[in-house]
């Protein structure tokens, strides 16, 4: 192979590849190979059909289209993997194909590159940083979370009353037809919660265990799923029965049933504690956010449109992983939000062009400041992964790419040298 020539205009890079015969053959005759039980040749059986014959009635180089897609991983290597006048982002497309009479092929391949990026000031930006609090009210409210989750349970003889836990049958109809999610049986519903469409629950109020009843609602005009949004809706609903929380006294005794601690002040200044802890984090983890986003700010760079679909794509990804751990797809959350997945790209967008932003000036920045990872660092992470997965080094290393957590390692310490470089202001 031959790069005859290269171009870089701003953020796209052209290159003329020429490949020799010999390698289109190659190619060509893995393509022959897998394609030749789908062509039919009058006088051959299906797959029998010889290269030399198909080229004849379908033309000489009929399979190197296909060839290029067999070979292209080593044309990739050859034109773009190790050129050193620009990194590539992204597959390259194939803007031209020219085939010489010899078998000789001319490639013309585009791609987009990682942009120069122009820093502007990136040390001494002034970002607002709060400083962390605890009020009483988040210290009374948690005890009061304490108390209801040691909270003990007692069923009831009665009518239904706002504050009971009701335990139901239900099967919503809309126009006489069941909706999807609209029925349920065994379910506990606090009535007063707002967990159900607005004027459910003042309906189940002073029914009576084993009594059944419609229930007459219509869904709000902004409901969640727009096939049900402003419609009336009848609930057939069963009350099974009664239950009422008994919330202990928020007292010492409260304090020796739900902690190590003897008395309630204890409690109290252990949760203030670690309220002010999470805080802290809280306002640290914005904090640095908001720093990057101001040294992005600062700089000048023209993001490829590639990037940002690679960090789409991640975003994306993580979010339907943590879709799954709950037990619901990204496709059942996007029609739930009346969208689909093309919607949902569209709304992660915004985030995703920032991350892409922020991630080509922290790289500048550590290549200005030379800020590397050492041998030393590196395995020090992969003992802390190691420990924190209960898995030996070894095994995380064959497992995580090491490039990977050298490019991580050295995101996080280039944060940390804008972030003790920022100005905290007050608020």
């Amino acid at each position: 192979m031959i790069i005859k020539s290269t171009e870089k205009n701003n953020n796209k890079a052209t290159i003329v590849v020429e490949i020799e015969s010999e390698l289109m053959n190659k190619g060509a005759e893995v393509a022959y190979k897998k394609q030749r039980k789908n062509i039919r040749i009058p006088g051959f059986r299906p797959g029998k059909a010889p290269r030399k014959m198909i080229e004849k009635m379908y033309g000489e180089f009929v399979f190197f289209e296909d060839a290029i897609e067999e070979i292209f991983p080593e044309v990739y290597d050859f034109a773009i993997g190790g050129n050193t006048e620009f990194k590539a982002v992204g597959r390259p497309s194939l803007e031209n194909m020219d085939i010489a009479a010899d078998g000789t092929t001319t490639l013309t391949l585009s791609t987009e590159v990682y942009p120069e990026v122009t820093l502007g000031d990136y040390k001494g930006v002034e970002v607002a940083k709060p400083v962390a609090e605890v009020t009483d009210a988040q210290v009374e409210a948690e005890l009061k979370q304490i108390a209801e989750n040691i909270a003990s349970v007692e069923n009831v003889e009665r009518a239904a009353e706002m504050g009971d836990i009701a335990n139901i049958n239900f099967l919503g109809t809309v126009d006489g037809i069941a909706f999807e999610g609209g029925a349920a049986e065994n379910f506990d519903l606090t009535l007063g919660s707002g967990q159900f469409i607005p004027g459910f629950e003042e309906q189940v109020v002073g029914m009576n265990i084993g009594e059944s009843k419609d229930v007459n609602v219509t869904f709000p005009e902004d409901y969640n799923a727009k096939e049900l949004a402003g419609k009336a809706a009848v609930f057939a609903v069963k009350l099974n029965k009664l239950s009422v929380k008994n919330v202990p006294a928020i007292d010492d005794e409260l304090a020796k049933d739900a902690s190590e601690f003897e008395t309630l002040e204890e409690l109290k200044a252990d949760i203030r504690e670690k309220k002010l802890a999470d805080a802290q984090k809280n306002i640290d983890r914005t904090f640095e956010n908001a720093v990057v986003e101001a040294v992005a700010a600062n700089a000048t760079v023209e993001v490829p449109n590639a990037l940002v679909d690679v960090e789409l794509d991640n975003q994306m990804n993580d979010f339907a992983y943590r879709l799954q751990m709950s037990g619901m797809s990204v496709e059942q959350y996007a029609k739930m939000m009346g969208g689909d997945l093309n919607t949902m790209r569209q709304a992660f967008k915004p985030m995703a062009e920032k991350q892409a932003l922020s991630n080509l000036v922290i790289t500048k920045v550590a290549e200005v400041e030379g800020i590397t990872v050492s041998d030393e660092e590196l395995e020090a992470e992969f003992a802390e992964m190691a420990k924190a997965y209960e898995l030996e080094v070894e095994k995380i290393k064959e497992m995580v790419p090491t490039e990977e957590i050298k490019a991580n390692l050295q995101t996080r310490k280039t944060v940390k040298f804008l972030v003790d470089n920022a100005v905290a202001k007050a608020e």
